[in-house]
C-alpha cells in the first residue's frame, strides 16, 4: 500500500467537514440565530460527524488493506475533520453576532479550500479543483439555509 492513503484520508475529512459543517453552521445561523446555541450543536455535530468518518473510513480501509493503513487512515480522516471543524467554529466564539460569524467562517472555509487545492494541485487544475469543491460548499449551504428557513417556520421559531 503506498503513502497515497494519507492524501485521501485528509481530503475526506476536510472536505466532509467543510461540506457538511458549512451546511450546519448556516442552517443554524438562519434558524437559531443563537451563537451559543450554534458552538453548541455545531461541536457536539463536529465531534459525532468526525468519530463517525474515522471509523467509516478506517472499516473502508480495512477491507482493502491491512490494520495498520486501516487504522492510520481514520485517524488522519479524523484529525482532519475535527481541524477543519474546529477552524470554522472559531469565528463563533468570537462574536455574538451569528451572520457576522458565518460570513467569517465561510471566509475560513474559502481560505481552507484554496489552500489545500494550492499545496496539493498542480498548474490549471487548481482553479478548477477549488472552483468545484467551493461550488459544493456553497451549494450545500444554501440548501441548509433553505431547510433552516423552513424549519424556522414550520416550529414558529
Amino acid at each position: 500500500m503506498s503513502k497515497n492513503y494519507k492524501h485521501s484520508a485528509i481530503v475526506l475529512g476536510m472536505h466532509d467537514a467543510l461540506v457538511s459543517q458549512t451546511g450546519i453552521i448556516a442552517g443554524l445561523t438562519f434558524a437559531l440565530a443563537d451563537t451559543k446555541l450554534i458552538i453548541m450543536t455545531g461541536v457536539i455535530s463536529a465531534v459525532a460527524d468526525g468519530l463517525s468518518m474515522m471509523a467509516s473510513n478506517y472499516l473502508a480501509e480495512r477491507e482493502r488493506t491491512e490494520f495498520r493503513y486501516a487504522f492510520a487512515a481514520g485517524i488522519y480522516t479524523g484529525i482532519a475533520y475535527l481541524g477543519t471543524s474546529a477552524l470554522m467554529m472559531i469565528p463563533f466564539f468570537i462574536t455574538d453576532n451569528a451572520l457576522r460569524a458565518l460570513v467569517a467562517s465561510c471566509a475560513i472555509a474559502v481560505i481552507i479550500i484554496f489552500l489545500f487545492n494550492w499545496c496539493v494541485a498542480r498548474g490549471r487544475t487548481l482553479w478548477r479543483r477549488f472552483a468545484e469543491m467551493l461550488g459544493i460548499c456553497v451549494g450545500v449551504s444554501i440548501i441548509a439555509f433553505i431547510i433552516g428557513e423552513v424549519a424556522k417556520q414550520f416550529l414558529g421559531i
